[in-house]
């Protein structure tokens, strides 16, 4: 069974703008388990050295 998913954001007076058009996606088989967010992927993240 496939699911959409459409992604957009809201200003802080309301208005939206769709940032992706709504695509079709493919939920996964068995999600994971975990209490813990997953490590950012952000470029700004991934180049910052720890401190």
């Amino acid at each position: 069974m496939a699911m959409t998913i459409k992604v957009y954001e809201v200003d802080r007076y309301g208005g939206t703008r769709v940032v992706r058009e709504e695509a079709e996606v493919a939920p996964l088989a068995e999600a994971e388990q975990s209490s813990r967010f997953p490590v950012c992927q952000c470029l700004r993240c991934l180049t910052e050295a720890p401190s």
